[in-house]
């Protein structure tokens, strides 16, 4: 491990001499933090046992005990954490995850599905010694059924590590996992915590290989199906940690930082526990999957001598680079393979009602506008509850039956957001593209991210069904309108996307034969087709697609592109990213939080709602929630986009 670590031996050490520094910079009144911070970071774990030692020789006192009198907050947590061993610092976790009020099952998940048998055996062993209690006794208390059962045969620390692979096994896994999940109603928990708990990291990742060949879909995939709550959160982080540990890191990592408040406790923990393992992994995993320097994401989201100890075990900033290290350009590789691979099952929140009934409905839908006061839950009940072409029935009905516009009735008895809403939801989805189009192009500036997310997401079809809706309601091409609205490359882009191996090639050209490259490629190939050319280009150059647009183009035109390359590794991802931001910041972007809602809940919203939980740790229903309360006084508009939502993950 010692070379992929940030944290190594010191040269020169002398534990008496380090216990001294210490104590003087604890003496007196006020400690010297800043030398407290440079002495620790810059010691190896074991060095730091050696100093605990002398400290105790040569000043008769506990050196732990002494830097938690003198430090507070958050730095004392890191500093103090610092000084322990490895197996206690885990055990420690471990049990303020168990103890008080609520288990905290994420650091039991995050723990134990990533600890190699030694590590597990010696932070049992610590935890026995640290509280006299025995681990697995403490862990069958506080967690309960399929839950449970894994976290005990993780426990056990009995995985095979001999390396030894059974071509014959491989397939019968992969079989016995197909027929325990995917094949049959009902699943067959037991043989996924047998095959997952128990096998080797090498024999499993030819597992997962074959399954996908068998399933069509990655076992993850399955796993989101199949299961549900902590027993589906663990088994999806034992997946990912048995295809590659540090990008499991670096995705806790970015939760940790992201979402509502950094979750400090899982911060301190990663970046104790893997500084003398694999940070530089992680650090290279981290910016392949967000773009962005781990480095970066911590100097921006932490603060004072917390911050300083967290980049000194961070290590490095790799915004500079912009290329991979062999290992990360393998991964990404990798990345790419999979996700060419997977037959992702697209599945909507919103279905067709049984027993339906357009007259009924276009009745009640008359009776909840009459009179005084409008009954909005009625409304929200109808129309959010059936099929965009069952919408189309009641509108028709609601004209024959009582010779009325139902949508010039909504738009009178409804308002602000809620009335967007339900209007988005009433148009057949070629007219809400037109519209959404057109409001993205109307007005003072143009809203090129709009633009960008729709025509980037849309299949040939849809694209062509939205140019007939935009002609027929507004009298003029999307094409004209698109003209008069953007300009230059960015113009060219999109109106290729309306009219629907060379790139490693493309990016030694000069910037605008370069841009003119990408856009005949990314613009015209189908998406399995630009999944092999990006993991080409991998190949050929080191280099991300994704980094090397941004690094060689800018504005519009890098979102653009950006926007592509993001929709073809993982839509669902996509659209996940986009809400987030319609919705955290400052005030909530309503018109993309509506579009996007509207506009996928038929589509894929259940993916897309599986990706936010995984990125961003909440689940969007939870999100809506919170993050809706403020604008929306009467609740109607937020009780209409939970019933597109569809459910709490």
């Amino acid at each position: 491990a010692g070379k992929w670590c940030t944290i190594t031996d010191a040269p020169d050490f002398d534990p008496t001499t380090d216990a001294e520094a210490l104590y003087n910079a604890m003496k007196g009144i006020g400690s010297d933090k800043e030398a407290i911070l440079e002495l620790v970071t810059s010691r190896s774990n074991a060095q730091r046992q050696e100093v605990v030692a002398a400290y105790k020789c040569s000043f008769g006192q506990d050196l732990i005990a002494d830097l938690k009198y003198e430090l507070t907050g958050k730095f004392e947590r890191l500093i103090v954490s610092l000084m322990k061993t490895s197996a206690y610092h885990d055990a420690k976790e471990i049990h303020d995850a168990l103890k008080g009020v609520g288990t905290n099952e994420r650091c039991l998940i995050e723990i134990l599905a990533s600890r190699n048998n030694r590590q597990i055996l010696e932070m049992v062993a610590a935890y026995k010694d640290a509280y006299g209690r025995d681990m697995e006794e403490d862990v069958i208390a506080d967690t309960s059924g399929h839950f449970k059962k894994m976290l005990v045969v993780l426990l056990q620390g009995t995985r095979d590590e001999s390396g030894v692979v059974d071509a014959d096994l491989v397939e019968q896994d992969a079989q016995d996992l197909y027929a325990a999940g995917e094949e049959q109603w009902g699943t067959d928990e037991a043989k996924f915590i047998m095959i997952l708990g128990s096998r080797s990291v090498t024999h499993l990742r030819m597992v997962f290989d074959a399954y996908e060949k068998i399933a069509d879909m990655s076992i993850e995939d399955s796993i989101k199906n199949e299961l549900s709550g902590d027993f589906e959160r663990l088994m999806l982080a034992v997946v990912q940690c048995i295809r590659n540990v540090p990008m499991f890191f670096a995705k806790r990592l970015y939760k940790s930082m992201k979402g509502l408040g950094t979750a400090d406790n899982t911060l301190i923990r990663i970046m104790i526990s893997r500084s003398e393992i694999d940070m530089l992994d992680i650090r290279e995993c981290f910016r392949l999957a967000y773009e962005k320097s781990l480095y970066n994401m911590i100097k921006d989201d932490t603060s004072g001598d917390y911050k300083r100890t967290l980049l000194n075990l961070c290590g490095g900033d790799d915004d500079l680079a912009g290329e991979f290290f062999p290992e990360a350009a393998q991964i990404a590789y990798k990345m790419w393979e999979t996700s060419a691979m997977t037959k992702v099952q697209l599945r909507p929140t919103v279905r067709p009602a049984p027993s339906f009934d357009p007259a009924a409905d276009a009745q009640a839908l008359r009776k909840a506008m009459k009179g005084f006061g409008t009954d909005e839950d009625a409304i929200i009940d109808i129309v959010a509850q059936r099929s965009n072409a069952q919408r189309q029935e009641i509108r028709q009905a609601f004209k024959s039956l009582l010779g009325r516009d139902l949508m010039k009735d909504l738009k009178s008895e409804l308002s602000k957001n809620l009335e967007r809403l339900i209007i988005g939801l009433m148009l057949t989805p070629a007219e809400f593209d037109a519209k959404m189009m057109r409001k993205a192009m109307e007005g003072a500036g143009t809203d090129e991210h709009s633009l960008i997310e729709i025509l980037v997401t849309r299949s040939n079809e849809e694209i062509l069904a939205m140019n007939a809706a935009y002609k027929n309601a507004y009298k003029k091409s999307m094409e004209e309108a698109l003209h008069s609205d953007t300009s230059g490359f960015f113009c060219r882009i999109l109106v290729s996307l309306v009219l629907c191996l060379e790139l490693a090639d493309a990016c030694n050209a000069e910037s605008d034969e370069m841009e003119l490259k990408f856009m005949s490629i990314l613009c015209t190939r189908s998406f399995p087709h630009l999944r092999k050319v990006f993991q080409e280009f991998v190949r050929c150059s080191n280099k991300d697609i994704e980094q090397v647009i941004r690094n060689e183009m800018s504005g519009d035109v890098k979102n653009a592109f950006c926007a592509i390359v993001r929709s073809v590794k993982n839509q669902p991802s996509y659209f996940a990213d986009r809400l987030y931001k319609a919705m955290k910041g400052l005030g909530t972007d309503d018109r993309a939080l509506i579009r996007i809602m509207v506009s996928r809940s038929e589509v894929d919203l259940f993916n897309i709602r599986k990706e936010f939980k995984d990125t961003h740790d909440v689940s969007l229903h939870e999100f809506i929630q919170v993050e809706t309360m403020i604008g929306d006084t009467s609740g109607d508009y937020r009780k209409t986009l939970l019933v597109l939502c569809g459910g709490e993950d």
